[in-house]
């Protein structure tokens, strides 16, 4: 792989430390085939329970073709419920009780981030046509971060660049340039390369690292263009694989930051409130198999760079090809070889940035649908664990339910027209003697629907309980926190229609074979055009202006239960335009909703990102790029996953 690498100083690039783990604090998983019994069990019961009563609903007046079509779709899209309220259960007893969900015991597993590190680790930020400003901003205060803490020595930081885009290119060079200079004698410390040729995408940019400079180093942390990370939280990712050895992954939970419109606020809050009780949940029954997300996250070198080489799949789009979303993929072939991969749901000071806007957020998801759909096609792949062929399986239903509950929503629409025309007629055939009373289980329906709502709403009501109990300052108090959790329920039932075509779309996109690119995301915020809101939501304003008045006009009853559907989808564009009005954001934040823990209690990492932000320019000297450090090839094996 070809390129004009590029570094501050050739030092630190000397033979690997001795690994000496502390044993002592290895963390120690019991029960693992108990807990996913349990965990198993629970999602059966519940599916079970939810499934057998729409059957009863059905039942009574004949079961056709059409309504076995609804029971299918239902099974599927509810046993995905499910699968979210039930992880997400465990994790609000375990955070009331305060256990750790790996140990099971009242003390954290994440590693104190004060003890000596015994191993040399690499920080690495691939990046590719990103906004340079930001880029040096994060990766230069996330190394004073760990600077702070007094164990630099023990670390060397690579921008590895994949930009394309020439201007781009000069622009990292000489921020590059100035970032050095700032640095003064901490330079030594970071190293800049570049690719000519994004071979592999990000896949290739980071195993390009691995093949060259991996064997100066036990570990690598990943992050991505907007992570930030606090020195501590590195630390404490360091220790935890020096004291685990048989672990190669450790994942830590990004936290949403730096948000300033309306819709990027409520993600923001929203991630904040729920994901750690979620991921809880998650790491209890996941154990030493859980899944890997591309970023803020510690891999050992020497079993990534041995097990992960990613094959190109056989047969065409969309399940052939280069595999997309490796990151799922690369935790499955970890564990495959023996090594462990652990979630540290506990763990704090890893953020990310997420899109400002409906729009940018719904692009970011079709790149992610492509690549999960993928997985299914992997689901047969050789000696993988039965666990990670359910994070394949679960990552492509995340998406592919969205097109179930669409085509549900279509055929009970049919169903309920159908019933509406023939409600009066009772005798179908003509030597029938007793008539054919339509029987309407109105209680069930409503107990069903009920039991639904509850096991979608339940999980927020328990993220809010955990915050009001543990850390309502951090939300800025009680009254805020309850007040922003009520609006942003009220907003994500509002927009989830709309999120439901998006992804309906991007799914039958990817079946019929249709590529996305892989660009650079958009993570600044910006307010969406008119034009711009309606030209991606007036196909399904109209198609649901359409539906509800055939449906008011033909079965009254099925239009009202259809209302909160359909005014999501009529009134997409000025819920995407003013979703994403700063303006509008910042009014919040003034009235004290959709207060989040970085804004209640800023880590110094983040208002040091600020002061960055504001400080660094975009002027850069037009600068060469230097030459490349020293370094020792090896291959990085490519793997099979034929039987």
């Amino acid at each position: 792989m070809s390129g004009t690498p590029t570094l501050c100083s050739k030092a630190n690039m000397g033979q690997q430390e001795a690994f000496v783990p502390d044993t002592g604090a290895e963390i120690k998983l019991s029960g693992i085939l108990a807990r996913r019994v349990l965990f198993l069990t629970l999602v059966l019961i519940l599916g079970a329970l939810g499934i057998g009563m729409m059957f009863e609903i059905l039942r009574p007046n004949g079961v056709t073709v059409l309504e076995i079509s609804l029971l299918v779709l239902f099974g599927i899209t509810f046993l995905w419920i499910v699968f979210a309220f039930t992880s997400g259960a465990i994790g609000f007893v375990l955070q009331l009780m305060r256990l750790d969900p790996l140990t099971l015991r009242k003390q954290t597993s994440v590693p104190n981030p004060s003890a000596a590190v015994n191993t040399r680790t690499a920080v690495i930020m691939p990046v590719y046509n990103e906004d340079t400003a930001r880029v040096i901003a994060g990766f230069e205060v996330s190394l004073r971060s760990l600077e702070a803490t007094g164990q630099l020595e023990a670390f060397d930081f690579y921008l590895l660049s994949d930009t394309q885009d020439p201007d781009i290119a000069r622009a990292e060079a000489g921020a590059w340039q100035q970032l050095c200079n700032r640095l003064g004698p901490l330079a030594s410390h970071v190293h800049y390369r570049r690719r000519t040729v994004n071979s592999g995408r990000k896949v290739g940019n980071v195993s390009d690292f691995c093949c060259r400079w991996g064997d100066a180093y036990e570990s690598m942390i990943v992050l991505d263009a907007d992570s930030v990370m606090t020195g501590e939280c590195m630390l404490s990712l360091v220790h935890a694989i020096e004291q685990n050895p048989s672990a190669a992954l450790v994942q830590t939970v990004p936290i949403p930051v730096r948000q300033q419109t309306m819709f990027g606020r409520f993600l923001q809050f929203a991630a904040d409130l729920y994901s750690p009780m979620l991921a809880t949940g998650l790491a209890f029954w996941q154990t030493d198999t859980a899944n890997y997300w591309g970023h803020n996250a510690i891999i050992r070198i020497e079993p990534f760079l041995q097990h992960c080489g990613l094959p190109e799949l056989n047969g065409p789009g969309p399940f052939g090809g280069e595999i997309l979303s490796h990151d799922f993929v690369e935790a499955a072939m970890l564990r495959r070889a023996g090594w462990n991969v652990i979630l540290l749901a506990d763990a704090r000071g890893s953020f990310e940035e997420v899109p400002s806007n409906l729009l940018d957020y719904a692009t970011r998801d079709r790149r992610w649908v492509q690549g999960n759909m993928q997985h299914l096609a992997l689901l047969t792949g050789s000696r993988l664990h039965g666990v990670n062929r359910l994070h394949f399986l679960l990552g492509a239903v995340a998406y592919a339910s969205s097109l179930l509950w669409l085509l549900m929503l279509a055929l009970s629409t049919i169903d309920a027209v159908v019933r509406a025309l023939s409600s009066n007629v009772f005798f179908t055939s003509g030597f029938q003697m007793f008539p054919n009373w339509p029987i309407a289980k109105t209680g069930l329906i409503f107990s069903l629907l009920s039991f639904t709502v509850a096991l979608l709403i339940l999980p927020k009501v328990f993220g809010v309980v955990i915050a009001l109990l543990q850390r309502r300052s951090q939300f800025g108090g009680a009254w805020r926190l309850t007040l922003g959790a009520f609006i942003e329920t009220l907003f994500a039932i509002l927009i989830a229609p709309l999120m439901m075509v998006f992804h309906a779309y991007f799914v039958v996109s990817v079946l019929i074979g249709h590529k996305v690119s892989w660009n650079a995301q958009a993570r600044e915020g910006r307010m969406v055009p008119w034009g711009e809101a309606f030209s991606h939501t007036f196909p399904a304003t109209f198609v649901a202006i359409v539906w509800g008045a055939l449906t008011y006009v033909l079965t009254p009853v099925f239009f009202w239960w259809m209302t909160p559907v359909l005014a999501g989808l009529v009134l997409a564009a000025p819920i995407v335009r003013y979703s994403s009005s700063l303006a509008f954001g910042l009014w919040l934040r003034d009235a004290g909703i959709f207060i989040a823990p970085s804004e209640a209690e800023e880590p110094t990492v983040l208002s040091e990102l600020a002061v960055s932000l504001k400080a660094n320019g975009s002027d850069y000297p037009n600068v060469p790029e230097p030459a490349t450090p020293p370094s020792r090839w090896r291959e990085m094996p490519i793997q099979s996953f034929a039987k």
